[in-house]
């Protein structure tokens, strides 16, 4: 979501302060990237859900590992599935996340008519107060 103009002028005098406070730092944390989520990572999270899938698969074929009328195999695959899903899910979603910086030259989305309305709406009630 992005930043309306008095935030946005609010993170620029604070840019501006910490550029003059310290400007080492500064140029450190600005020179920095935002880290993306590896390949392997997803891919990792990829190979753990057909692993799961087929521990799931095999405790229901094999019975000898039942415990109690209970496939313990399959509850085991299904939770190296479900923890497989969740990191190669988050993992995309932080890479689609990242904002984007000036300096590679990509744009953040432009907000919608609808959202710049609602903002403008928030704006002169929180001005008329």
């Amino acid at each position: 979501m992005p930043l309306s103009e008095h935030e946005q002028r609010l993170l620029d005098q604070i840019e501006r302060a910490l550029y003059a406070e310290d400007p080492k730092f500064a140029s450190t944390v600005g020179r920095a990237r935002l880290r993306r989520p590896s390949r392997r990572r997803r891919v990792q999270g990829a190979v753990l859900f057909v692993v799961g899938v087929a521990l799931l698969v095999l405790g229901v074929v094999v019975q000898q590992f039942w415990f109690g009328g209970f496939p313990a195999v399959s509850l085991l695959g299904f939770l190296v599935m479900f923890f497989g899903a969740l990191i190669t899910l988050t993992a995309i979603r932080r890479g689609n996340d990242a904002p984007t910086d000036a300096a590679s030259g990509k744009n953040p989305p432009r907000r919608s008519s609808f959202s710049q309305r609602m903002e403008e709406r928030f704006r002169k009630r929180f001005e008329q107060d």
